[in-house]
């Protein structure tokens, strides 16, 4: 299934009595397309300063009949009333903080002189983010081109084109201008505010990159635009002097582009030292609402089990669910039959389920037998590379253990079971063959005394994951629940992966696939709620410290410097007894296994399985 990315909920295209306003309802309709946005229409009469207002009553008429004319029949809102007003642009602007438009569109130039308001006046204060339009715009356009510096409005140029393209791949071609005169020194400190944007279009594949080198920017862009249907260009950071006041570049642009061009301002003012500012600080939020809004599903949409099989048929692939267990013999039973009955025996879904043991001492590994599961202790798999005790270790070993094409994990202490952990994991991996590893998200109750908090668990995840996420790998800010156990992916990529042995498996195993296949190849899926049974808050801390070495641990290697020292491995955790406080020491050492592709006897067993 695809999922379109719309940054935009609502437009706002005034239409005034004496202007234009195709070009610019044109882009509109190009920006958010039927059923993925509201185009709201709002009439306005200017009135000369020494005439009557009532004179403009057939005017206002005019421009009612226009409204009906433009919205009978169509998704498109109009407002019943029109604003009949010497001081036009100020009831705009009343009309912009009733509707709260996402983006206002005005024709080029002569929405201004209609409205009473020079450009210059309109735009250093502008009620919303702003767009002028100008040329013939295209509902759909087939090729953008979008000129990026890496100024302050780099990101809103870039959410207009994804937009108006509709998410299609090569619609849309970035170009940077640099100056050629600059020595190599010069000019990498000048293009200081690209850097940060170079990185948001790596993990753009739909835009196409360019780079051209000249002393003339607006006269390239004017003649690269040839070929192009529309051009979606940023206000210059220091706007000089200029009758739009969006810079020389983007005067130029507007007047002289061949295509169809659209030029954004936001609202935000612009920075004390715009030459500084990188663009990819604003822009990386591109990324994650794409992302976001393109990658996030719903377990119910994969509910149609006789669906999900025929996907899985279809594609010749074999499913492995793997059960992590240590001592859960109060909810083991339930979770083998709510998922074995529903996704193996009524509908083969799975073709294996193990239950891959942490050495528990209750009867947790007597009860899996019971119900039919093979049964492994990961201390006792791969001995000859030594046991290690951790979740990490037993996820890792469960590749050795498992033959499937896709493997799941879902933690056996869920209370409230449901098929849906499963088939809500593997339904985005059989719908979609780029995605390799789907989290699972949900609400977490937090149990307190006698009292539940709905949304009160998750505290590792939102005190130390996801802000360590968001300050080192912004891209993965989306991802809900980064922690959580109930997850899966293509055999293929997660045996290339390496595994910590601990709690930092889950932070790691998202980091390195982010960084091998791209923010693409994760999706996440909503499970509604789990409940579980809490950890204390000391055992959380332990985890909290496992966590933030293995986000370290990654850093080293990005950077290629060391940052850890062993002594740093050992955790001073704070006791209290009858006596007063005092120290206990405890090691708590995230290591890593190697990619299980690497170890022999697995590639010996991978050879023996069956084709």
């Amino acid at each position: 299934m695809t999922k379109t990315f719309a940054p935009f909920a609502k437009l706002l295209v005034p239409i005034v009595h004496g202007c234009a306003f195709e070009s610019a309802l044109a882009a509109a309709r190009a920006i958010v397309g039927e059923g993925r946005g509201r185009i709201v229409l709002a009439g306005f009469v200017g009135v000369e300063a020494d005439d009557s207002l009532s004179a403009a009553a057939a005017l206002a008429r005019r421009v009612r009949k226009t409204l009906r004319g433009l919205t009978a029949g169509t998704w498109i809102r109009g407002k019943a009333r029109v604003r009949v007003s010497h001081t036009p642009w100020a009831e705009l602007v009343g009309v912009v903080e009733e509707e709260r438009p996402d983006l206002l569109l005005l024709e080029w130039p002569c929405h201004f002189d209609a409205l009473r308001v020079t450009v210059a006046e309109a735009l250093r204060r502008p009620p919303c983010d702003v767009g002028l339009v100008r040329g013939s715009i295209q509902d759909h356009p087939a090729r953008v081109l979008v000129p990026l510096r890496g100024g302050p409005y780099a990101e809103l140029a870039l959410r207009v084109s994804l937009a108006a393209t509709h998410g299609r791949s090569d619609a849309i071609t970035s170009l940077h201008l640099t100056a050629p005169s600059l020595p190599a020194e010069g000019a990498d400190k000048r293009d200081v505010p690209f850097q940060g944007l170079r990185r948001v279009l790596r993990g753009l594949p739909e835009v196409a990159r360019r780079e051209a080198a000249t002393e003339d920017p607006a006269g390239t862009i004017v003649s690269e635009s040839r070929g192009f249907d529309l051009v979606v260009i940023g206000a210059t950071a220091r706007p000089a002097h200029s009758s739009a006041s969006l810079g020389p570049v983007a005067d130029q642009v507007l007047r002289e582009c061949p295509a169809g061009v659209i030029a954004v301002k936001t609202r935000r003012p612009m920075p004390a030292e715009p030459g500084v500012e990188a663009a990819g600080a604003e822009a990386i939020s591109i990324l994650v609402d794409k992302w976001f809004a393109e990658n996030t599903f719903h377990a119910d949409e994969f509910a149609d089990l006789d669906h999900m099989l025929g996907l899985k048929r279809q594609q010749n692939l074999t499913i492995s669910l793997a059960l992590p267990a240590l001592n859960e013999e109060e909810t083991v039973a339930k979770v083998i039959r709510t998922v074995k009955e529903a996704l193996m025996d009524s509908t083969p879904l799975l073709d294996e389920i193990v239950l891959i043991d942490s050495d528990s001492v209750d009867r947790t590994r007597e009860i899996a037998r019971q119900h039919g599961l093979p049964v492994y202790v990961h201390q006792h798999v791969l001995s000859e590379h030594g046991a290690r005790q951790g979740k990490g270790e037993a996820l890792w070993k469960s590749l050795h253990v498992t033959g499937g094409d896709l493997v799941v994990w879902v933690d056996t202490d869920i209370v409230n079971i449901h098929p849906r952990f499963v088939y809500g994991i593997l339904g985005p991996l059989l719908s979609n063959r780029r995605i390799q590893l789907v989290k699972g998200f949900y609400r977490r109750p937090l149990k307190v005394g006698d009292k539940v908090q709905a949304g009160g668990g998750g505290r590792v995840t939102e005190l130390t994951a996801r802000p360590l996420l968001n300050l080192f790998y912004p891209e993965l800010a989306g991802v809900v629940q980064p922690l959580s156990g109930e997850y899966g992916g293509r055999r293929a990529a997660l045996e290339t992966l390496p595994f910590f042995s601990g709690y930092g498996v889950e932070t790691g195993l998202l980091i390195d696939m982010f960084e091998k296949y791209g923010l693409s190849a994760i999706a996440q899926v909503d499970l509604l709620e789990r409940v579980h049974h809490n950890q204390p808050l000391d055992a959380l801390s332990k985890m909290s410290f496992a966590i933030i070495q293995a986000v370290i641990r990654k850093l080293e290697r990005r950077y290629g410097a060391a940052m850890l020292d062993d002594v740093n491995r050992s955790m001073k955790l704070i006791r209290h007894s009858p006596r007063g406080y005092f120290l206990d020491v405890e090691e708590i050492a995230e290591r890593e296994r190697p990619p299980m592709i690497e170890i022999p006897e697995y590639l010996a067993q991978r050879q023996k399985r069956p084709a």
